[in-house]
């Protein structure tokens, strides 16, 4: 397995796949998953000819189950000291959810040359908890409760989020998964949960709006107007305003996960704004 070592110590897990003079794809994936959130992501654009890289983020999956540094700032630093390891230049950086505020975090202190385009997906941003600065957002104490759930029995949450909310399977007549969902736990599960704890305040309660006014690279914002997790008109319209070269698409009735419920939509979509 690759690893790289960050300035603290803490090791983070990469995969990096394809020929090096391709140009690469930065997936950055959601809370509390890893790298192989995107497996269906990664074995298409791998297929079609791209270098595809994915990184378990501090404290979840294969990296280091970190008791400090979870928030955006120290995500961010990670992403640098990886594209710094590798090398990556012009790439393009995809982001899930709390991944879509890694990399709107990370694109707006990038170095010149590291970032060609980058791609939010039911992303987090601008930001989630409701305040007089944002009076459409989430109720703090919708957070509380995932905090609650998570310190009272984190291994039932992590079932019951991806069997409800997260891809949608709540829904009258859904196509329900049970391999989705034990994917999703399995995945949570690997993770710490100090790390897991600390980064439901880092993808909730960060303002990201300074970051989308400074991010100058063409963005592409998904999300699906069904989604539970993240709640579309507080966050996709709103995000897409302050960009200076942003594009939004609306996916109608599709989930917070529609990467993994409806792959072949979303990678031909992705596909299209990468070659554009």
């Amino acid at each position: 397995m690759s690893f790289i070592k960050t300035e603290d110590g803490t090791e983070i897990f990469y995969k990096d796949w394809g020929p090096r003079d391709a140009q690469p794809i930065v997936f950055h994936h959601g809370w509390p998953l890893s790298a192989d959130d995107w497996d269906a992501q990664m074995m298409f654009f791998l297929d079609k000819g791209y270098r595809v890289v994915a990184h378990d983020r501090r404290g979840h999956g294969r990296s280091t189950q970190t008791w400090s540094g979870n928030e955006m700032d120290t995500y961010a630093a990670d992403v640098a000291a990886l594209t710094n390891a590798l090398d990556l230049r012009d790439a393009v950086h995809v982001g899930h959810s709390t991944g879509g505020g890694e990399v709107a975090h990370y694109v707006a202190r990038a170095k010149s040359g590291r970032v060609a385009k980058a791609v939010l997906i039911g992303a987090v941003p601008p930001i989630m908890v409701k305040s007089d600065r944002n009076p459409g957002g989430l109720p703090i104490e919708v957070f509380d409760g995932f905090r609650a759930a998570l310190v009272a029995n984190r291994a039932q949450f992590f079932l019951d989020v991806p069997a409800g909310p997260f891809y949608g399977f709540n829904r009258p007549g859904a196509k329900v998964s049970q391999g989705v969902i034990d994917n999703w736990w399995r995945q949570g599960m690997m993770g710490g949960a100090k790390a897991h704890y600390d980064c439901i305040e880092a993808f909730s309660e960060t303002d990201f709006t300074e970051d989308l006014e400074r991010i100058t690279v063409p963005t592409l914002v998904m999300h699906g107007d069904d989604d539970q997790i993240v709640p579309y008109a507080d966050s996709a319209p709103l995000s897409v305003k302050l960009l200076k070269h942003g594009t939004l698409k609306t996916y109608e009735g599709l989930p917070h996960g529609m990467c993994t419920t409806h792959p072949e939509i979303i990678n031909s979509d992705l596909l299209e704004f990468i070659r554009d």
